[in-house]
């Protein structure tokens, strides 16, 4: 029951699958072993460092970007479980690559980090809130009379809580909360 190792010390094909990911609206067709993480293929094989190695458990959100629009800890999924997905990291939110996204302006105007590691995470997570917010995604916050399916209104609670799984060492929390109310507002 043990890996296959061929002689010159590779692994076994099949335990590898050609994967087409959509990364950033640019198509990427890789052969990844099936036990490679989203998170690996983006900073190693792709180049894009964006998303950070943090915690490499889930738990402090550094890794964060969008799949098919919804904010996920790219540091546990299986980059082969997402053949064909559309993948979003920070350095594809600008449509030119030159301008700046709204939510990125509104960090740099609020000055809403520190040393910056979490940054990139906090912006992919703070972008898919806003949309499940918008889709009527109730969270622990969520006033009970707001009608089910409809848009949540943004409160300052409302974002710390669904933010409430990145992590900032440096504390930047209180101008990452008003980053994100300049832009929903």
């Amino acid at each position: 029951m043990g890996t296959d190792i061929h002689a010159d010390g590779g692994l076994s094909r099949r335990h590898h699958s050609e994967t087409t990911l959509q990364v950033n609206g640019k198509p990427h067709t890789l052969t990844l072993d099936h036990r490679r993480v989203l998170l690996d293929v983006l900073r190693e094989d792709l180049d894009l460092c964006g998303a950070k190695k943090g915690c490499d458990h889930g738990q402090c959100g550094a890794c964060t970007v969008l799949v098919d629009g919804r904010r996920v800890n790219s540091c546990l999924l299986l980059a082969v479980s997402l053949d064909g997905c559309e993948v979003t990291t920070v350095e594809g939110l600008t449509a030119d690559g030159e301008e700046l996204h709204p939510l990125q302006r509104a960090f740099l105007d609020r000055d809403a980090f520190q040393c910056g590691y979490c940054t990139p995470g906090q912006i992919c997570s703070a972008l898919g809130a806003i949309s499940e917010a918008a889709e009527g995604h109730p969270s622990h916050v969520t006033d009970p009379s707001v009608p089910s399916g409809r848009p949540v209104p943004l409160s300052r609670d409302e974002i710390r809580e669904r933010l409430s799984g990145n992590l900032c060492r440096c504390g930047a929390y209180p101008r990452i909360a008003e980053a994100v109310e300049d832009v929903v507002r």
